[in-house]
Formats: C-alpha cells, structure tokens, sequence
C-alpha cells in the first residue's frame, strides 16, 4: 500500500482533533498542526499523531513544515472562529492569505491531495432552506449582503478549486453545518442549554420553531477524514440527513437531564436574519465519498451531556 501522510492544520479544534483518530486507523501517518505550545497538551484524539507548534500565518514556518513533513494529503481547519467575532473579524482575511500560502507550500512539498474545511454560511440563506452544493446560490451573489467570513470562505474555497485544476491537484471542500459534541464552546445553544440544566437554572431560548440538521462533531471529523481519503472532488455539504426543529433538539436535551420544565421557548427574540429551514442535501457524501455517521441524536446528545457532567463536576465548566 502507497505510504499516506497527511497533514492536518487546527487539529487541537473542535472538528480537527476529531478526524485524526480516523485517518491514524486508515493507515495515514498523522501530522497535527496544534498552532500553540500549549497545545502540546494534547486532547486524548491527537494520540498517535506527530505534534507540530507551527504559526500558520507565518509563510517561512509553513514552508519549514512542508519539507519537513512532505506530507501526500492537506486537511486543513486552522482558521478564527472565536464565537460572536469570527463572522465580522478582518482576520479571516488573513487566513484566506494564509491558506493560499499554505495550498502552496504543499503543492511544492509534493502533495496530491488537499480538503478544506468550509461553512454553510457560505450560501445565501435569504434564497435558500436546503443547500445543494451545486445548484444552490452563494452569499454575495447579485450584490446581497454578505459577512466577512462568508465572502473569505468563498474566496478560499474558489482558490483552492482553481489552484487544483491548474496544479493538476486533487481538490476538496467541506461545508460544515451545525454540529455539537464534547468541547464546544460554552456559549453555543446545545452546550449552554446542557449547561444551564445541569447546573438547575433556566435555559433561555427562541421560539424553536427553526429547522436545522444537527451532526454530533466525531463525526464531522470522521467525515472529513473519509472525504480527505476519497476521490470526491468540489464543494461536499458535511451534515446529517435528518431534520428537526430546534424545540425537538431541546426537548431531547431535556428530557435525557429530566428537567424540561427549565426550558424557556420564546423568551428571546430569534435574529430577523435567521432562516425558518437551513438544512444540507448530502447525498454527494453519502453516495460519492460512502460515508455514513455513527451517533444517532439521542446517542449523541447522550454523549455530551456525559462530557458536561463530568467536566462540571470538575469544576472547570468555564475552560473549553
């Protein structure tokens, strides 16, 4: 079998330290880019992998890495996607400049395959419920409004399909849609509302009439990894099949803590912005890269709230 290496960017993440266990049992020798020292305290998913402290916005640290590395696959995540900032930040136009340097420096290196992690903000979601990867309108398009972060995703991920088919590179591109798990932000619905449960207080929420499609973050990674080691080329929509109302969401929460009286429905305003159906067409990932998720939703949520118990019950609630 062909030796694989692959090199994966923002691996000490959400989503990245998910697709490593994946990779490491699909024979990948495994590179994790952690970006700090301190990440060198590395969550229990990065074990069997090779640890890298590299600052990604440094074009002579990243060039150092690939010849040092030579890695034959990219699976790059690193980006900021600190909540309440990342939609507005002018940094993610420094990771559009990082992430082309970085397409570059592996194309040099030798490597022949690249995916990159996307967004559904990236569609426009005023003209659009469920998302196909090819048909659906993108965010900016005949001069609608778009955020930073939408505009540098779709700026990146059209660099990386015209690098590749003029690079002869084997290219890809996640959209991420919702997704939950052990080591989300605190702030983010699924694990505020877990939060606030646990500890007895009221979750204060939106009407929940909303329809999303919900994908437990193991397997958003391991996802990832599947379509990283497919021929699967373009935009791939990343979530589940299933569609639910944010209130069946909470209400599955709830229920498996047994305090559904401390759900508040309608005691926020929902944003104006925010559409009634937002949901993914996955076909292309279930039919072209063969991927199926392992969590159903209870067993999922069932998952993170175990995650939650016990780091409440450390004490360290706060930390992610």
């Amino acid at each position: 079998m062909t030796h694989k290496t692959a090199l994966v960017t923002g691996a000490g993440g959400f989503i990245g330290r998910w697709s490593v266990p994946r990779l490491i049992a699909g024979g990948y020798e495994v590179h994790a880019v952690v970006g700090r020292t301190a990440d060198r305290e590395a969550p229990a998913q990065l074990r069997g992998a090779h640890l890298h402290a590299t600052d990604l916005l440094d074009a002579a640290a990243v060039g150092a890495l690939m010849k040092m590395v030579r890695p034959s696959h990219l699976l790059h995540f690193a980006w900021i996607a600190t909540p309440g900032v990342y939609w507005t930040s002018p940094e993610n136009y420094r990771w559009v400049a990082a992430g082309e340097q970085l397409l570059r420096s592996f194309q040099a290196a030798g490597g022949v395959r690249a995916v990159m992690a996307g967004s559904c903000a990236e569609y426009d979601w005023s003209r659009v419920g469920v998302c196909d990867e090819r048909t659906s309108p993108l965010a900016g398009a005949e001069g609608a409004a778009i955020t930073p972060y939408a505009e540098c995703k779709i700026a990146m991920q059209t660099t990386l399909a015209r690098f590749g088919s003029a690079h002869r590179l084997s290219t890809a591109w996640g959209r991420v849609f919702f997704q939950y798990g052990p080591g989300e932000h605190p702030e983010r619905l699924v694990a505020s509302v877990i939060i606030n449960l646990l500890c007895g207080r009221e979750a204060l929420c939106t009407h929940g009439r909303q329809i999303r499609s919900f994908l437990h973050v193991a397997d958003v990674g391991s996802a990832f990894a599947a379509l990283l080691d497919s021929a699967t080329q373009g935009p791939v929509n990343i979530g589940s099949g299933e569609r639910l109302s944010l209130a069946q969401l909470l209400d599955q929460i709830a229920l498996q803590i047994g305090r559904p009286e401390l759900v508040r429905l309608g005691a926020r305003e929902a944003p104006p912005s925010e559409p009634q159906l937002l949901v993914p067409n996955v076909q292309r990932l279930r039919r072209e890269v063969g991927w199926q998720p392992h969590f159903s939703l209870p067993d999922g949520i069932a998952d993170t709230i175990a995650w939650w118990r016990e780091k409440l019950a450390r004490g360290d609630a706060a930390t992610v």
